[in-house]
């Protein structure tokens, strides 16, 4: 086991810690490890990125945590085990929790149309461009709230394309933070969807839309919600929307220009706090809190005798939810694999440029945070680093090591 991070002050609460053991009598090679942190040494000496955590767990047990490179490359602070990360879309399996949660509590039902929620999206129309116009039609079926967790709902990202609608999400005020979730469902709303429900997976706001639905139904804020159903059951205690000022010198920073692209990087401040709790985008976190999360999905869903998701909830979560029909349009999902309620899941042991599992489930945030559970090994990784331009290198590249080590 690597050296912990230095303390916090007596007064500061820390997150309790996961069980230890030493890598070899859980399955790991000590020596691949090694590899890896030497791979991630090189990386940041490179310039790639500024630095990285990396927490692997196998069987019940953390057997290697570490914490490599810069904090923020404006500081000689060397990135810490207890550094504060944003999540960005690693939100979006917690909230995905959270609704499963609800349909366990028997407030609805994944078949349930969003428009009775949200009624709002009761008069949305699919945008269908003929001879380069923008034509509207009625949906062949309306968008449920499974739609929304494996992004099939028709719903998509600003980012995720240049067409007719995606200008529409690009020119208003969707990423704005300073928006109520009711302000944004609301928005969003009001687009044209890029196909009908159930006929595509597009990566989308479709998280957002079910943090909302967790308001209206539970009656509290998500960030309330998910604090007392979730967070501080699972001692996930530097998890939020964002942090507080006494924990500025613990934040994580990317590099203010990328370093292959020279383009401007902008991430968002951790210490001020959002109008939107954004379900698909906007918690902070660090590596043992998120380590917490992922070991109680490996646990079946309870840690430290808290019950957060029935077990039989969890298995459909990370099953694959599309099938061979439904297509995947851009990039996110690598051949090979498919969606659940939340994760992506790994459908074949070949085909993907990496390596795996069949029946791993994961998920990732734009700023370059990853996490993968692996039932079959009964392994999870955490890995936690601000290289938004780096993501897909150092996503692979923590897999290969990771993997590299399982004996």
């Amino acid at each position: 086991m690597n050296p912990q991070a230095a303390a916090k002050p007596a007064t500061a609460p820390q997150t309790p810690s996961l069980p230890q053991a030493k890598p070899e009598t859980i399955g790991l090679s000590p020596a691949r490890l090694q590899v890896m942190s030497d791979a991630f040494k090189r990386e940041i000496d490179k310039g790639t990125i500024p630095g990285v955590t990396v927490l692997v767990a196998r069987r019940g047990q953390v057997g290697w945590f570490e914490a490599l490179g810069k904090q923020n490359p404006a500081s000689p602070a060397p990135m810490a085990h207890d550094s504060i990360f944003r999540a960005f879309s690693m939100t979006k399996p917690i909230v995905s929790v959270g609704i499963m949660m609800l349909i366990e509590d028997g407030h609805f039902l994944l078949s349930d149309p969003v428009s009775k929620f949200i009624p709002e999206f009761a008069d949305q129309k699919v945008g269908i461009v003929v001879n380069g116009k923008l034509e509207l039609v009625p949906p062949a079926r309306p968008m449920t709230v499974q739609d929304l967790l494996r992004h099939t709902s028709g719903l998509t990202y600003e980012h995720q394309g240049d067409g007719p609608v995606h200008k529409l999400y690009q020119e208003s005020r969707v990423r704005s933070r300073k928006i109520t979730n009711a302000e944004h469902a609301a928005l969003v709303a009001s687009f044209p969807l890029v196909c009908h429900p159930g006929a595509e997976f597009n990566y989308s706001r479709s998280t957002d839309i079910l943090g909302r639905i967790i308001e209206v139904v539970s009656g509290k804020s998500l960030g309330s919600f998910l604090d007392e159903r979730i967070l501080a059951p699972l001692q996930m205690i530097d998890t939020g929307f964002s942090t507080n000022e006494a924990n500025a010198g613990r934040l994580a920073e990317a590099f203010p220009t990328d370093p292959w692209t020279g383009d401007k990087v902008a991430l968002f401040n951790m210490l001020e706090k959002p109008v939107m709790e954004s379900g698909g985008g906007g918690l902070v976190t660090t590596t043992m809190d998120y380590a917490r999360f992922c070991m109680m999905l490996r646990n079946g869903g309870s840690l430290d005798g808290n019950r957060i998701i029935g077990r039989k909830t969890l298995e459909l979560m990370a099953s694959d939810h599309l099938g061979t029909d439904v297509p995947t349009n851009g990039t996110l999902l690598s051949p090979g694999h498919g969606f659940g309620l939340g994760f992506a899941v790994r459908r074949e042991a070949g085909i993907a440029p990496f390596p795996g599992s069949v029946g791993q489930y994961f998920w990732s945030g734009i700023a370059g945070t990853f996490f993968w559970i692996d039932p079959q090994e009964d392994l999870f990784t955490v890995f936690m680093s601000h290289g938004p331009g780096q993501r897909d290198y150092t996503r692979t590249l923590v897999r290969d090591l990771v993997n590299a080590a399982v004996e």
